[in-house]
């Protein structure tokens, strides 16, 4: 054989090992949250797309951890969390109040919660920049207050 036909015979062994490649396909973005804490965690998210607001949840989430909550473009700059502490009490919360059930639940709006059925809870906001994909990191409290004393 001459360097032609060797280059020949190994472009279609060459080219069958790119399609394997290219067909695992590029990462995808997604949501995820890690669990930093040693406790178990319940986690709800609100966000905005295309239909409107949505708040879903639960996901329960074990220490040190990390879980996809949305698979795929994050679907808005601004998405909330609400988080509990299963093991031990307790709650990340905040100021924008959204829609929740007691039970996994995919809820549309975020208005007249109780009229609706449904929780009122708080959320904290969280800025994602406009990125595609994003981690939200829950941390222990009470461990960063000790590293501050």
């Amino acid at each position: 054989m001459n360097l032609k036909q060797d280059a020949a015979a190994f472009l279609p062994a060459l080219m069958a090992a790119a399609g394997m490649f290219l067909a695992t396909g590029p990462a995808h973005a997604d949501l995820k949250l890690c669990n930093s804490t040693p406790s178990r965690v319940g986690v709800a998210i609100g966000y905005q797309d295309q239909t409107g607001w949505a708040t879903e949840g639960w996901w329960n989430i074990a220490s040190q951890t990390c879980e996809t909550l949305l698979k795929g473009p994050v679907p808005s700059r601004f998405v909330y969390v609400h988080a509990v502490d299963y093991d031990r009490g307790g709650e990340w919360g905040g100021k924008n109040d959204m829609c929740t059930a007691d039970k996994s639940f995919a809820i549309q709006g975020v208005q007249d919660c109780p009229k609706r059925g449904y929780k009122r809870t708080g959320f904290f906001e969280v800025d994602t920049g406009e990125a595609k994909e994003w981690t939200i990191r829950l941390t222990d409290p009470d461990a960063q207050e000790s590293k501050a004393k």
